[in-house]
């Protein structure tokens, strides 16, 4: 558990400052998500909750929870790819209205709706961070993490892993 134990709680850490980010923008900020948005935080929500449980689990059963974590980041990627996509094609539809209805009613957007309801525009322009716009740096996060998380799931027993 040395080697993947560190890594799974670095990820879960990142992976949870990153919806904090994401409550700071909507509630400070008052930058609405939209729900290409919440279906990111669900997709980070996902990789923090697989981390925990797995950081605390054997060597193999750590590797297995890295690899599901991966596929969760992998799909937030797909995610925030689509929104990329949106934002540079504004024609295109992000689905507002049978997305953010549907989403809406997932139990968890009724628990926690100041976490997953869906309540902006996808195509909605919010000044850059660092020169990137808010699904770019989704991205970023996503395939840095996936690299990370997949790199422990298939490193070798002997040997610590170089990052």
């Amino acid at each position: 558990m040395k080697k993947a134990k560190p890594v799974l709680l670095a990820v879960a850490f990142v992976s949870l400052a990153l919806l904090a980010f994401a409550l700071y923008l909507q509630h400070v900020e008052n930058m609405q998500p939209c729900p290409l948005c919440v279906i990111q935080r669900y997709a980070f929500a996902a990789i923090a909750i697989i981390c925990l449980i797995s950081a605390f689990r054997k060597e193999a059963t750590a590797k297995v929870g890295a690899a599901l974590a991966s596929l969760a980041s992998l799909a937030g990627a797909g995610v925030a790819g689509w929104h990329i996509y949106i934002k540079a094609n504004p024609t295109v539809s992000c689905g507002i209205d049978p997305l953010e209805t549907s989403l809406n009613t997932i139990p968890t957007a009724k628990l926690l709706p100041f976490l997953f309801q869906a309540d902006g525009l996808c195509t909605t322009a919010y000044a850059p961070i660092l020169g990137l716009s808010l699904p770019q740096w989704s991205l970023v996060w996503f395939v840095v993490i996936a690299i990370f998380l997949l790199r422990t799931a298939f490193q070798k027993k002997s040997g610590y892993a170089s990052f």
